[in-house]
C-alpha cells in the first residue's frame, strides 16, 4: 500500500512541476513590477525609504512602503541572474506553493483523478497573477498559515502553530497589505470552535481548553508581530484603510469585483460550484469550520478578483476531506504522462518570450527617448505608464502606488483623464508642462484639439505633448 501511495505521489509531482513550468508562459509585465524593482534598486544603494522619491508632485511625502523587503529581494535576484530572475522568481514561488499544498495535505493521493482536476484548476485561477510581484510570496504564507491552523484544530497537542508569529513578521515586511490574514484567520477558527452542534449535514465540534488558549495566545502574538516592520503599528491599520478607499477600489482593475458581466469571471463561479458540489455530494458531514472558511474566501473572491487564488489555497485544505478513495487505473497513469509532456512542450515553445528583453518596455523606446530629451518638470502621465517612467528615472504625476496618491491627487488624476467640468481648473492648478496621454481617454481629444499644446511624438496607443 505504501509503495502504491509513493507511486501516486511521484506521478502527481511530475504533473505539478510540469504545470508550474507551463504556468510561467502566462507571465505578463505589469507596470507595478517596474517601480517595485526601481524601489529595490534605490533601497539597495541608499537604504530603506519611507518617503516618496519618484513623483515630482509628492516628492518627500510619507510613503507606506509595505513591500520594501520584497523590492530589495527582487532587485537582488535581478542583480544576480539578470533577466532570467523573472522566470526564477515566478517559477520557484509557484512551485514552492504547490509543494506546500501537496506535502501538507494527504488528500491528493486518495483520488488521483480528482487531484488532476484540482491541479488544473490551479492553472485556470493563477493565470491572472503570474507576475513578478509580492503576492506570489503571500500565497505561500497563506498556505502555511492555513496548514498550521488546521493542524491544531485536528490535534490539540500540535505545536506547529508557534511558527505562525515568524510568518507574520515576514509577511508584514514582504507584503504588508495582506499580512492581517495571519491573525484574522485565527479569529475564524476560534469562532467556529465555540459551537458544538449537528444540524442536517453540518456539524461543529467545540475547541478544547488547550486549543482555545493556543489560538488566542498565538493570535495576540501575531497582532504584535505584524507591527514589527519599518512602519510600526501603522501596518496594523493600513489594510483596512485601503479597503475603505472606494475611489481606488472602483478604478483599479485588480480591485474590481467579480461579476457575471464578464465571461472571464465565469471561471471563478464555476470553481465555487465545484467546491459546493463536492461538499454537498459527499457522504461526510460538512464541518462548520470548513463552511466558515469557504464563505470567507468566496466573499473575498467576489469582492475582488485579486482574491481568486486565495480561494484555491484555502479550499485545498478543505475539499479533499470530502473526496472518497479511488484506485488509480492504468488510464490515469497514461493521462498524467501525456499531459506532463504536453505542458513541458508548451513551455519550451514559449520559452523565448520569457527571456525577451522587451519585457522592460510598456512604452516604446522612441517615446522614452523623446521624454528624456525634453526633460519635463511637471509631466502629466497616465496611471499605467507610471512604473515604466519610474524605471527610466523620469519623475511621474501618478503610478501604481494608488495608496500613496489617494490622499492627494489620485481623484484629480481621474477627473482630468475623463475630462469633466473640473478639468480646466485642475489643469491650471497643476500647471503641467508636458502630457503623456492614452488615446482612448477623453483628455487626449481635448489636448489634440487645443492650440495650447504641441505634439512631440505619438504612436497608435498614446501621444506625448508639450505646452505651447
Amino acid at each position: 500500500m505504501k509503495k502504491i501511495n509513493n507511486n501516486k505521489k511521484i506521478l502527481l509531482l511530475i504533473m505539478i512541476v510540469s504545470l508550474t513550468l507551463f504556468s510561467i508562459c502566462f507571465y505578463f509585465l505589469e507596470s507595478d513590477y517596474l517601480w517595485h524593482i526601481k524601489a529595490g534598486e534605490y533601497m539597495f544603494k541608499n537604504g530603506i525609504i519611507k518617503h516618496d522619491v519618484f513623483s515630482w508632485y509628492l516628492n518627500s511625502k510619507y510613503w507606506m512602503s509595505h513591500e520594501w523587503l520584497f523590492e530589495i529581494l527582487i532587485y537582488f535576484l535581478k542583480y544576480l541572474f539578470g533577466n532570467t530572475h523573472i522566470f526564477i522568481y515566478s517559477f520557484l514561488s509557484l512551485l514552492l506553493l504547490h509543494l506546500i499544498l501537496f506535502f501538507s495535505n494527504k488528500g491528493y493521493t486518495k483520488n488521483v483523478l480528482f487531484s488532476l482536476v484540482w491541479i488544473f484548476c490551479f492553472l485556470f485561477l493563477v493565470f491572472p497573477f503570474v507576475q513578478v510581484r509580492p503576492h506570489l510570496i503571500s500565497f505561500n504564507f497563506l498556505a502555511i498559515t492555513i496548514w498550521l491552523l488546521y493542524d491544531l484544530f485536528k490535534n490539540e497537542d500540535s505545536k506547529k502553530i508557534y511558527f505562525l508569529p515568524l510568518i507574520s513578521i515576514l509577511w508584514s515586511n514582504i507584503h504588508g497589505g495582506s499580512s492581517n490574514l495571519s491573525y484574522l484567520l485565527i479569529v475564524l477558527f476560534i469562532f467556529a470552535g465555540l459551537f458544538n452542534f449537528k444540524f442536517n449535514k453540518i456539524e461543529s465540534h467545540r475547541l478544547s481548553k488547550k486549543q482555545f488558549i493556543k489560538y488566542v495566545v498565538v493570535m495576540i502574538i501575531c497582532i504584535g508581530c505584524v507591527c514589527i516592520n519599518i512602519h510600526g503599528i501603522k501596518m496594523l491599520f493600513y489594510p483596512y484603510e485601503n479597503m475603505l478607499d472606494t475611489t481606488m477600489l472602483n478604478n483599479i482593475n485588480e480591485w474590481r469585483g467579480t461579476t457575471l458581466n464578464s465571461p472571464v469571471n465565469y471561471i471563478y463561479f464555476a470553481f465555487l460550484l465545484l467546491i459546493v458540489g463536492v461538499m454537498l455530494l459527499s457522504k461526510k458531514r460538512i464541518q462548520f469550520i470548513d463552511l466558515i472558511l469557504f464563505l470567507f474566501v468566496a466573499y473575498l473572491g467576489i469582492k475582488s478578483v485579486r482574491f481568486w487564488f486565495y480561494t484555491y489555497i484555502v479550499m485545498t485544505y478543505v475539499v479533499f476531506n470530502y473526496i472518497d478513495n479511488r484506485k488509480m487505473d492504468e488510464g490515469t497513469n497514461i493521462c498524467i504522462y501525456v499531459f506532463s509532456i504536453m505542458l513541458v512542450l508548451g513551455f519550451v515553445v514559449k520559452i523565448n518570450t520569457i527571456f525577451n528583453n522587451d519585457y522592460y518596455y510598456l512604452l516604446d523606446k522612441k517615446i522614452i527617448k523623446e521624454i528624456k530629451r525634453e526633460k519635463p518638470k511637471r509631466l502629466f502621465n497616465m496611471y499605467n505608464y507610471g512604473g515604466d517612467l519610474i524605471y527610466r528615472d523620469i519623475p511621474v504625476f501618478v503610478d501604481g502606488r494608488a495608496d500613496l496618491y489617494g490622499k492627494y491627487n489620485y481623484k484629480d488624476y481621474l477627473d482630468i483623464s475623463v475630462l469633466n467640468k473640473k478639468t480646466p481648473k485642475l489643469l491650471k492648478k497643476y500647471n503641467f508642462d508636458y502630457y503623456l496621454v492614452d488615446k482612448n481617454y477623453p483628455i487626449y481629444t481635448y489636448i489634440k484639439s487645443s492650440k495650447e499644446y504641441i505634439l512631440v511624438y505619438q504612436s497608435k496607443k498614446y501621444a506625448f505633448y508639450k505646452k505651447n
